[in-house]
């Protein structure tokens, strides 16, 4: 039972692996002017007993909105004038399954119309 309980945990730490890497992004005019940034390590995803990469799933950002102060060109009484601005910052990875290429899809709005053009032709017509 116990060993059970370390390969779970050996397994989600491997998993978090591609969470830890950062970039640090600089903006003078922006406060705070340093901003870790994560990025994913593997195309795929670190699965299985020894942490084999799995191309079944990718690795893919996941984003955080922020709020930060951006410098304005503007001055008031000497001091430099801030105002807010909301930007997405990748904290970490998470694995997402791998979309089959061959599937068809009903969910983009370009397909739902080709499915009403087909419906509406296949209707009989009320003479």
């Amino acid at each position: 039972m116990f060993s059970r309980g370390i390969h779970v945990l050996l397994e989600i730490l491997m998993n978090l692996y591609s969470l830890l890497p950062c970039r640090i992004s600089y903006d003078p005019t922006r406060y705070p002017k340093y901003i870790p940034e994560a990025y994913c390590l593997c195309k795929g995803c670190l699965m299985g007993t020894f942490g084999e990469e799995d191309f079944h799933f990718r690795s893919t950002p996941v984003y955080m909105p922020t709020v930060i102060l951006r410098r304005s060109a503007s001055c008031a009484g000497g001091r430099y004038v801030y105002t807010e601005d909301y930007v997405t910052i990748p904290v970490g990875c998470t694995c997402v399954p791998e979309q089959d290429k061959g599937a068809e899809s009903v969910n983009s709005s370009i397909d739902k119309q080709e499915m009403k053009l087909l419906v509406s032709q296949n209707k009989p017509s009320s003479e």
